[in-house]
């Protein structure tokens, strides 16, 4: 099976700034006029509830829909998981360093020395 390559980063990587300063600007407001607030209310458990039934929904649409779903999909999976990081105060600079530091690796040995 061939696979078409990701593509430059750079217009993902705007979108999810600016994601990232609406959700900032979203966290105190009234709860009952933004899902963000609503989200970020709940604290984490509730972040992770939403994160994993997106993942889900995510999953299923790699494996039986059609590209548009799948990217429908993949953007519900990132903004809960933008807003589930901030609900736990993890700033995206902690997640970049993270990934940094893994590349160059292989994601099997990467996984390996996780004990």
């Amino acid at each position: 099976m061939q696979h078409d390559p990701l593509g430059s980063a750079a217009f993902l990587g705007e979108v999810l700034g600016e994601l990232a300063k609406t959700i900032d600007d979203r966290a105190g407001a009234d709860p009952t006029s933004s899902w963000t607030a609503k989200l970020l209310m709940g604290g984490p458990a509730l972040t992770a509830k939403k994160l994993g039934e997106e993942g889900v929904e995510a999953a299923l649409a790699v494996a039986s829909q059609d590209d548009k779903a799948v990217a429908s999909e993949a953007a519900d999976l990132v903004y809960h998981l933008l807003v589930a990081l901030r609900s736990r105060g993890v700033p995206l600079d902690t997640v970049a360093k993270a990934l940094e530091a893994r590349q160059g690796k292989s994601g099997i040995d990467e996984k390996a020395s996780r004990g």
